[in-house]
């Protein structure tokens, strides 16, 4: 069993970025700069924004953190995007979720400008990675393929099982896993909460991605021995033993899961840094004016 170890492929990313960044300055050209919106004062959204703009420091990209109240009507934070649409010094926009309840998300996620969409939400960018056409691919799956990509793992002709089908993570990686490139080539069942027989679905799988959002939910009984395990799943367990009085666990069993696999996430330090490692070349991309990832 070899551990997938996202923190050591989201720095080699990081490091290829650094070394790009550094050309662009050298040169004179622009250097890529990010914007994120952070709503409210959720904790979990307040780490996840904190470490994007670390590494955006950390590469040599500038970056622009807005912060606003959780009351901010909708309007108001409509208008902010629009302006930073407008801005031609932003070459990505990134608005952290969940969202206020009195925000409508989707309505938010279509009004950044797509070509300024590093988190590949915006409906034309998902038209266009169904489509095969450059896009900027979400940064969960596209993390998950670059780590795939990094540890040469051969997907070609495999079965892969999703468990998960949100259009943040699920749907996408059933796609991108199933392309015609390396990786992928993949023959894909993509599974859900409503699938009849997931444990024997699963147990075919040679590669399986856990992003149901249910904590341990994979199990031992469910991967044959060999499988590659992606865990997505990123869930707080109370923990009186630590001083956060929490733990993270993901969707998969992992002590009882790993002694069975080739590959395996750990969570944290798997899919997590990937994520982030993903969004800085979607935002490299915007900013040297390519239209996303060809796929």
């Amino acid at each position: 069993m070899q551990i997938l170890d996202g923190k050591l492929v989201s720095q080699a990313v990081k490091d290829q970025l650094a070394t790009q960044v550094a050309s662009l300055k050298a040169q004179g050209k622009k250097i890529p700069h990010l914007a994120a919106i952070l709503v409210g004062n959720n904790g979990a959204s307040e780490t996840y924004v904190a470490s994007k703009v670390k590494s955006c420091a950390e590469i040599g990209y500038n970056s622009t953190l807005l912060r606003f109240e959780d009351t901010i009507p909708e309007k108001h934070l409509l208008d902010h995007i629009a302006m930073l649409n407008e801005n031609p010094d932003i070459d990505g926009i990134l608005v952290q979720l969940p969202l206020p309840k009195h925000i409508n998300e989707e309505l938010v996620i279509n009004t950044i400008d797509p070509s300024k969409d590093v988190d590949g939400f915006h409906p034309m960018n998902v038209g266009k990675m169904v489509s095969g056409l450059p896009a900027f691919i979400p940064a969960t799956p596209y993390g998950i393929m670059l780590m795939l990509e990094h540890y040469n793992i051969d997907t070609k002709g495999k079965h892969a099982v999703v468990i998960g089908r949100s259009h943040i993570v699920g749907t996408p990686v059933s796609i991108l896993l199933s392309r015609n490139t390396n990786p992928g080539n993949c023959t894909v069942t993509l599974c859900h909460s409503h699938t009849k027989n997931l444990a024997e679905i699963c147990r075919q799988a040679d590669i399986v991605v856990a992003a149901i959002g249910r904590p341990n939910f994979v199990t031992a009984d469910m991967v044959k021995e060999g499988a590659v395990v992606i865990d997505v799943g990123i869930n707080r367990m109370e923990d009186a033993s630590k001083k956060s009085g929490f733990r993270l666990v993901g969707d998969v069993d992992y002590a009882a899961v790993a002694p069975r696999c080739s590959y395996i996430t750990p969570v944290p330090g798997g899919v997590g840094p990937m994520t982030i490692a993903a969004l800085l070349k979607n935002t490299y991309l915007a900013a040297t004016g390519q239209r996303g990832h060809q796929n």
